[in-house]
């Protein structure tokens, strides 16, 4: 695939104040304002801690990723298409979805209710798939907002409520989305934007996204989602062993070819999410990958979710990993010019 042309031009464009893409960003936080602070309807607060907890629908894996380490009963990420037999009235469904959720999740829905679980549904509460849910064992998150993470970040608060995950402040994610706003907003020129520095970074490559923490790893694979929509080529997050893969495989990059007259396949570009929060076991493996892309000619970028002293949450950090490069995501479609 050849590079396609990028201009730098157009991140400065004063049109690009008006982008919609840009605009649905920046009101990240107040999205996840207004979903943690609906009043759920339901009595969740009257049920007993559950057997077992199941999730399904959009940002399932998000969920997983936050609960899985800290959840004092067995929980488990379903991907569909029907219930699994073992869940029954000792169980705990959260269901995340819309007024668009799939037949399979509306199925669950109105099969979890049957079997009497007790139900979580993010979801609009005249939406087929809150009508589904409905029971008495039911609680609903009002999600009025066509935002997945906003409603996965209001279910999570409630978990956290009832001690089934880590205790946060929502109102201190719904800051960090903005903080990041701030940032990376289009008033800012280049050098003071490390959203559209990272865009111009990617311009001549495909990306490669790796992910140093759990959650790092979960926003790596959405960061390349947006890359993908935004610039209508691949972009891949994947494990560093696959990685390590892709990067040995390159050809090294001859230092006076004009990239811009050459007709070569475009190089890829590592990305790097929290290289400096890893575990210890992953200690040197975010070195390693630099070491074997500068090797080559890849180029590196590094997304940082804040120093690692600062006493974030877990969903602060994710959110602020996310729309870090969901911005250079959408930097790099508008100086592609492949999106408004």
């Amino acid at each position: 695939m050849t590079r396609p042309s990028f201009d730098d031009a157009r991140l400065e464009a004063p049109e690009v104040q008006d982008s919609p893409a840009l605009r649905w960003l920046a009101e990240t936080g107040a999205r996840i304002r207004r979903a943690t602070m609906s009043e759920p309807l339901g009595d969740i607060d009257g049920a007993d801690r559950p057997r077992g907890v199941l999730v399904i629908g959009q940002e399932a894996r998000l969920v997983r990723a936050v609960l899985e380490p800290v959840c004092p009963v067995p929980f488990m990420a379903w991907p569909g298409p029907s219930l699994p037999a073992w869940v029954g009235p000792l169980d705990l469904v959260i269901i995340l979805g819309n007024h668009d959720a799939s037949p399979w999740e509306v199925d669950c829905a109105g099969e979890a209710a049957r079997r009497g679980a007790t139900i979580i549904v993010a979801a609009p509460a005249d939406s087929t798939l809150g009508a589904a849910a409905s029971s008495s064992a039911t609680t609903v998150v009002p999600a009025t907002d066509a935002d997945p993470m906003a409603a996965a970040v209001a279910v999570l608060g409630l978990l956290g409520q009832r001690e089934l995950g880590p205790a946060f402040e929502p109102e201190q994610v719904a800051d960090a989305a903005d903080l990041v706003a701030g940032l990376c907003s289009p008033f800012h020129e280049i050098g003071s934007n490390p959203a559209k520095d990272c865009a111009i970074g990617l311009a001549e490559g495909l990306p490669l996204v790796w992910g140093g923490t759990v959650l790092a790893a979960r926003a790596s694979r959405r960061i390349a989602e947006a890359m993908r929509r935004a610039s209508g080529r691949p972009a891949l997050a994947a494990d560093a062993d696959e990685l390590e893969t892709i990067l040995r495989a390159v050809t090294p990059r001859d230092p006076f070819e004009d990239p811009y007259l050459s007709d070569v396949e475009a190089p890829p570009v590592l990305m790097l999410l929290d290289e400096d929060k890893v575990p210890d076991r992953l200690n040197g493996v975010a070195r390693r990958l630099s070491n074997i892309a500068e090797s080559v000619g890849v180029r590196v970028c590094s997304i940082s979710s804040g120093e690692p002293g600062l006493e974030s949450s877990d969903v602060e950090r994710y959110v602020t990993l996310l729309q870090h490069g969901r911005y250079a995501a959408a930097y790099l479609g508008i100086g592609l010019n492949s999106s408004s």
